[in-house]
């Protein structure tokens, strides 16, 4: 059993500080600041001493005094569309592995594709001096621009990448993907290839000039041939533009959805209308999001590496943090067409 003088703790508030961990362990408190900041030059049995003793005491650092003293944030604000893709999740899981292997904690902001929404949360975060800010995409307002530059936080940009000097981006090109995958709806021979969409973020957009590039060039382009729905992709909205386009379009023999959920949607459709795909209709989705692989037929679609931007895009985000030249200030990191029995 513990003494009073080893483990009381060192204030009347009752709260245990850095100090009586340092008092447990027998290390001075910079010992245990250190060790706690994951910093390596402290001796293993040291490191070993203080874990010990912040698992005895119960010991929550205090952020706020840490930051204050140090004038560096131990946050890092991570700023994405939602929750409800997961694609998004699968990118957010990647940064805050990579940021907490680093001794960084995640202030996670979900802007719902709103301008407004973006903002507030970036002036709320930024109050509060983070070490780095992580945003997803180009397109904000103006004022959250400015917040950004203004503010002199490192900020990393992902999923989409721009060449333009002195900003940071790790992504890949929405335009390309939806190019090459509507192409491969041109090489399996299908003419008349309608383009359904919902939520109609930047990325999408950018994914239906890909998909009007290739077939302006194949003289095959129709925009009597393209749904766009500002609705939240799901496979309830996708079920029903198949079905719509499908009636009001009865010659559309291919079909390219901008997000795999849509078009897992319209192949369950499919079955229930006893459509067959693709000797009826092709359909392809993006994302290759989890079951698009087990759909009946397996669905075609574009993988994008979400995990490795996240993993990118924190490394690159570390590397501003601690002052270090980043030569590669745009990182693509590609695509893959995965074709399966939909097309």
């Amino acid at each position: 059993m513990s003494s009073p003088a080893s483990s009381r703790p060192g204030r009347s508030s009752g709260r245990i500080t850095l100090d009586d961990v340092a008092r447990v362990s027998g290390v001075s408190p910079i010992t245990v600041s250190r060790t706690l900041r994951g910093e390596r030059n402290v001796a293993p049995e040291l490191s070993a001493r203080v874990h010990a003793a912040v698992q005895k005491l119960g010991y929550v650092p205090n952020i706020a005094a840490r930051a204050l003293a140090s004038a560096r944030s131990s946050h890092v604000a991570v700023l994405i569309p939602s929750l409800t893709n997961a694609l998004f999740v699968e990118l957010l899981e990647a940064v805050q592995s990579t940021l907490a292997s680093n001794s960084f904690q995640t202030l996670i902001g979900v802007t719902h594709y709103r301008a407004s929404d973006e903002e507030t949360l970036l002036r709320s975060y930024l109050a509060q001096s983070p070490a780095g800010l992580l945003v997803t995409g180009f397109d904000r307002s103006d004022n959250a621009r400015r917040m950004i530059a203004d503010s002199g936080v490192p900020c990393v940009h992902m999923m989409e990448t721009t060449p333009q000097p002195g900003v940071y981006s790790v992504g890949l090109s929405q335009h390309a993907a939806g190019r090459v995958i509507t192409e491969h709806l041109l090489q399996r021979g299908h003419r008349r290839i309608a383009y359904v969409a919902g939520q109609l973020d930047p990325r999408v957009m950018q994914r239906l000039q890909g998909y009007r590039q290739a077939l302006s060039d194949a003289g095959r382009y129709d925009p009597n041939l393209e749904v766009l729905d500002p609705a939240p992709t799901s496979m309830a909205l996708g079920a029903r533009l198949f079905e719509e386009l499908l009636a009001r379009q009865p010659d559309v023999d291919a079909i390219f959805f901008c997000n795999d959920d849509l078009a897992q949607g319209a192949l369950l459709s499919a079955l229930r209308m006893g459509v067959t795909v693709p000797q009826r209709v092709a359909v392809a989705g993006f994302n290759d999001l989890a079951g698009s692989d087990q759909m009946l037929p397996p669905l075609t679609t574009v993988r994008t590496p979400r995990s490795e931007i996240g993993k990118r895009a924190a490394s690159m985000l570390l590397a501003l943090m601690r002052g270090e030249t980043v030569n590669e200030g745009a990182v693509d990191l590609g695509f893959e067409l995965v074709a399966r029995g939909s097309s």
